[in-house]
């Protein structure tokens, strides 16, 4: 989206910010006009001609730009800003209201509807390149601020924390949890060299990530050769418990065939335990103003962390909670453990399992 020329000298002068800008207006006339300086200035520029063509447009493209009009035939500005407003990657893109309607009240209102600026027709050439050229240089900012963001968090945690900002605590939700680890871990570790073990890892973690992150999931944790998962949050997940399960499936077809091939390179193969446990969580940052993590907390946390060790005693390698048991629909093949009293819980838990492949 950004330019830079450089001067005689080979010096570099002040960024060019140029991007892709989307202006909607009926009026023919107007739009013709502000592409003209648009374009002279090194924008790219699509037209709409109303907001219900506007809206069809987006999905196309990659605006860094909306300048939009108010009053127009089917669907007028306010009704685009609230359409924008609502979706999570739209309300990303800056607007700029460019309209007759000079009433303060209007003004007012689309700034409210999250507008961030807003130019009185006739527009003052001047005055609109500073002001897109001021909006394109937040959204470059904001852009590389996300892509930071998602380096070390996943793409709705950093899409919360943007959105949202940050603060530490949390807040209620229905979640499922899900543990993976692989067993006798240290002593594989003992067996290889540091590389061959980081080899193994950075292979393990991007089979395992893949597979939850396909059904809806986030990987929030990982601590030597264990990560743990939550699917409900940051973002809602209707099927929880199905998507878990579901991940966990997938999770044990992907070590398959990933010990295929270690076995054609003779390498070490692995096994891993996964628990499962559904309810209710805290999900929201934990730690200090300083360095902070987006996690849940909770007894189902505790319970799907217990769930994962007793694999290696019951010799299925998929635990669940009856919680996560009661959500499925049935095309998964579940053996009832009965009641286990698992460590640090006061009661016995009802327990399931899915049983290994012969």
């Amino acid at each position: 989206m950004t330019s830079q020329s450089l001067d005689k000298n080979g010096a570099g002068e002040k960024q060019k910010i140029t991007g892709s800008i989307l202006v909607v207006d009926d009026n023919r006339m107007n739009r013709l006009m502000l592409a003209r300086g648009l374009e002279q200035q090194g924008h790219q520029v699509v037209f709409a001609e109303n907001g219900r063509q506007a809206l069809e447009l987006l999905p196309q493209h990659n605006f860094d730009l909306i300048l939009l009009d108010i009053e127009m035939p089917e669907m007028n500005g306010y009704q685009v800003l609230a359409h924008l407003a609502a979706d999570v990657h739209w309300r990303q893109i800056p607007v700029i209201m460019i309209s007759a309607v000079d009433e303060i009240d209007s003004v007012v209102k689309c700034i409210e509807m999250g507008a961030a600026d807003y130019l009185n027709k006739p527009f003052n050439p001047t005055l609109l390149k500073a002001r897109v050229s001021s909006c394109l240089e937040k959204k470059r900012l904001q852009d590389e601020q996300r892509d930071l963001f998602r380096r070390f968090a996943t793409d709705e945690v950093a899409d919360e924390l943007l959105n949202s900002g940050f603060s530490l605590g949390g807040r209620l939700v229905e979640a499922t949890v899900l543990f993976s680890d692989i067993r006798s871990f240290t002593t594989i570790a003992e067996s290889q060299t540091p590389e061959d073990t980081i080899e193994l890892l950075n292979s393990y973690f991007s089979l395992m990530i893949d597979a939850i992150v396909n059904e809806g999931g986030i990987v929030n944790q990982i601590i030597g050769d264990g990560l743990m998962s939550i699917f409900g949050a940051p973002l809602a997940l209707e099927e929880h418990r199905q998507c878990a399960v579901r991940a966990a499936l997938q999770m044990m077809e992907l070590i398959d065939l990933f010990n295929q091939e270690q076995a054609q390179l003779n390498r070490v193969q692995i096994k891993i335990g996964i628990g499962i446990a559904s309810g209710a969580v805290i999900a929201g940052y934990v730690g200090t103003q300083r360095r902070a993590t987006y996690t849940c907390v909770g007894d189902t946390v505790n319970l799907a962390a217990r769930l994962e060790a007793q694999t290696k005693v019951i010799g299925d390698p998929i635990l669940m909670d009856e919680n996560t048991f009661l959500g499925l629909d049935g095309d998964v093949q579940i053996v009832p453990q009965g009641k286990l009293k698992l460590k640090g819980k006061t009661q016995a838990v009802k327990v399931f399992s899915v049983p290994a492949k012969n």
